[in-house]
C-alpha cells in the first residue's frame, strides 16, 4: 500500500512538475489545468474572508494572475499550493489595502456584533501582524495557519499533530485574544483623540 502511495504521490508530483514547466511558457493549456485545480480551493481561502462575490472574483482574478506571472520563481523546495496560498493571501490584504478597508475581516470573522466602521478605529495590516506577532506561539501558529494561509481546521490538527477540538480551542482563544487587543486598541486611539 505504501509504494502504491508512493508510486501516485510520484506520477502526481511529475504531472505537476510539468504543468508548472508548461506554464513557465506560457501554455495556456496548463495555465486552464493548474486554475481549475486549484480555484475551488483558492475560493474556499478567499471566501473565509468575504462573501461579496465581485471581491471574491476581484481577489482569485489577481491572485491568479500573480501566481502566473511568477511561477518561473517557484523552486520545489515546499509545498506548492502553499506557495499559491501565500500569493493569494497577498491578493486578499492587498485588495483591501487598496480599497483602503481594515483587516478586521481576520479577526471578527465568527463574530455576532459588528465592530466599529470608523475609519479613524481602522485596523490594517501591519498593525493586524503586530498583534498576531504577540500571540503565544501555538495560538500564533494556528491562528496563521487558518486565518492566513487558509488551511481547515482538520488539516491545522493533522499537521500539528494535535487534537481537532485542541485545534478549534486554540483558533478560539487566539481570536479572543486579538479581538480584546483590537478593542483596547480601538480605545487607546478614541483616548489619545479626545
Amino acid at each position: 500500500m505504501k509504494k502504491e502511495q508512493d508510486h501516485i504521490n510520484n506520477n502526481e508530483f511529475r504531472i505537476w512538475q510539468q504543468v508548472v514547466q508548461a506554464c513557465c511558457q506560457n501554455d495556456r493549456a496548463a495555465q486552464e489545468k493548474l486554475y481549475r485545480h486549484f480555484f475551488p480551493i483558492m475560493e474556499r481561502m478567499v471566501l473565509r474572508h468575504t462573501q461579496d462575490e465581485d471581491k471574491i472574483i476581484d481577489i482569485l482574478n489577481d491572485g491568479f494572475l500573480r501566481v502566473f506571472q511568477k511561477i518561473h520563481l517557484f523552486s520545489w523546495k515546499g509545498s506548492f499550493e502553499g506557495w499559491i496560498r501565500r500569493i493569494m493571501y497577498h491578493s486578499i490584504s492587498n485588495y483591501f489595502r487598496k480599497k483602503n478597508s481594515d483587516l478586521k475581516f481576520l479577526l471578527y470573522e465568527d463574530h455576532v456584533t459588528e465592530p466599529s466602521t470608523n475609519e479613524n478605529h481602522s485596523l490594517y495590516y501591519q498593525d493586524l501582524l503586530k498583534l498576531v506577532e504577540k500571540l503565544p506561539e501555538k495560538h500564533m501558529r494556528v491562528f496563521h495557519m487558518y486565518a492566513i494561509e487558509g488551511f481547515s481546521q482538520k488539516e491545522i490538527a493533522e499537521q500539528m499533530d494535535m487534537n481537532p477540538n485542541t485545534c478549534r480551542w486554540y483558533l478560539s482563544e487566539a481570536r479572543k485574544l486579538l479581538q480584546d487587543a483590537y478593542n483596547s486598541k480601538i480605545l487607546k486611539d478614541y483616548n489619545e483623540a479626545g
